[in-house]
């Protein structure tokens, strides 16, 4: 073991985290600027604790986002129903997913920024949080802070693991390196087939197959009311939704929007995009096209003009998806790789997806071979599927029936992982009571 943890790869990546330190306040400022972090909290990500460690045992969730974060919330509320001495503390690295975390987690369960990985801010974020147990979320690993809550004593597990085929050929130009880092985990719960073999072939120690911890994820909330209010806005107009949308994206749905109102005079062609910053210039590329836009985060309502009604909020996924039956996945048309198809087919929606989906392959293969799913080629062929949905309504509920069937499938996967997560906490005097 102590050959691997000195592997040259591990070694070299150290001095690097070190040597690029003089840095990290330029890039803290930047981030700053962009958005992309909180000002007030900008000490976590130096390591510097923003709250008080609970005192009892305490299991530690990283999760690097929104989806990663939403998909352990059970295996959280699993943990704090266990032993009333457990808390919880979850780390992302987003400023979207800490407001969604603000909103979501339950009682003796906390959020912290993860801290940059840096030999010293991850030391001082452990001295302070003493984990009992580390469980990581699907494919973000950060080798520093791995290594100190290892070498720490803390047990360690990675639950929903997803390794694509593009990242296992990255780690396997510096194979001792990735043996060093994923032997440290005492278990890895591999969400499918392709990911656990790809696991064990870098040299993860026990690699168990538990299915998708998505699978077993409620369907989104929304706000009744607020749905209510935005039905009776649309009336009966025909509307879809392009959820999750990268650039390039919109400018498809809109296309797809314009064709399809040949058609189809009154339709409502529903925008989210991924990044809700992006709002202010999606909206400025869709009314250069000549659309008439109205803005969820401007508080504009849907007049009989509008085109495009674009949902640039946080949090109410569940909401927009409950106001159309038909869902183009986002992330599909270009290289991010596909979002969560389980959220629209839990909300009856009928899927579309382009050819991208590496990050929830064998979900879309799914989607796709239950006919609960149309797969276009390239963005002009968006309007297309859509248009066929529109015109078929029977055909439309077919596709959002399988959907749904494929989405409760192979459920369970949150307590199979409990129930192989709870054994590694250990009992007894905790790190906080040492």
């Amino acid at each position: 073991m102590t050959r691997r943890l000195s592997s040259p790869g591990f070694v070299f990546y150290r001095l690097l985290t070190r040597a690029l330190a003089p840095a990290v306040p330029l890039l803290l400022r930047r981030r700053v600027t962009r958005g992309k972090e909180e000002p007030a909290r900008l000490g976590e990500r130096l390591g510097y604790a923003s709250q008080v460690r609970p005192q009892g045992r305490l299991v530690w969730f990283h999760a690097a986002s929104i989806g990663e974060s939403l998909s352990v919330m059970p295996l959280v509320e699993r943990f704090l129903v266990a032993a009333p001495d457990i808390s919880v503390l979850v780390t992302t690295g987003t400023v979207t997913s800490a407001k969604l975390m603000a909103e979501r987690l339950p009682p003796r369960a906390v959020h912290q920024f993860v801290p940059l990985d840096h030999p010293d801010y991850c030391a001082r974020f452990l001295d302070h949080w003493r984990p009992d147990l580390a469980i990581w979320v699907e494919s973000e690993f950060w080798p520093n802070l791995i290594a100190a809550a290892h070498m720490r004593g803390a047990k360690l597990a990675l639950v929903n693991a997803r390794i694509t085929e593009n990242s296992f050929g990255k780690w396997r130009r510096a194979p001792r390196f990735a043996e060093g880092l994923l032997s440290r985990f005492s278990v890895a719960m591999a969400q499918d087939a392709a990911s656990a073999e790809r696991l064990r072939s870098l040299g993860s120690r026990s690699v168990l197959r538990l299915g998708n911890l998505k699978h077993d994820a409620p369907p989104l909330a929304h706000d009744t009311a607020e749905l209510a209010r935005l039905r009776d806005e649309i009336g009966a107009r025909p509307v879809w939704i392009a959820s999750n949308t990268h650039e390039g994206e919109e400018r498809a749905a809109a296309d797809a929007h314009l064709q399809l109102a040949q058609s189809h005079p009154d339709l409502l062609t529903i925008v989210v995009p991924r990044h809700p910053a992006r709002g202010a210039s999606v909206a400025a590329e869709c009314r250069g096209l000549g659309l008439q836009v109205a803005q969820r985060s401007s508080g504009d309502r849907i007049a009989p003009a509008t085109n495009i009604y674009l949902g640039d909020t946080l949090g109410e996924m569940g909401l927009y998806y409950m106001l159309s039956g038909i869902a183009f996945i986002g992330g599909t048309l270009n290289s991010a790789g596909g979002h969560n198809p389980f959220e629209a087919a839990r909300l009856d929606s009928a899927l579309i997806a382009g050819p991208s989906d590496f990050n929830f392959a064998e979900a879309y293969t799914a989607f796709e071979k239950a006919n609960a799913m149309t797969r276009i080629a390239a963005a002009p062929a968006l309007a297309g599927a859509v248009g066929r949905l529109l015109a078929d309504e029977a055909l439309r509920r077919r596709m959002a029936s399988s959907a749904r069937a494929v989405a409760s499938a192979d459920s369970g996967a949150t307590s199979r992982a409990f129930e192989a997560l709870l054994p590694l906490l250990p009992a007894g005097r905790s790190g906080a009571d040492a």
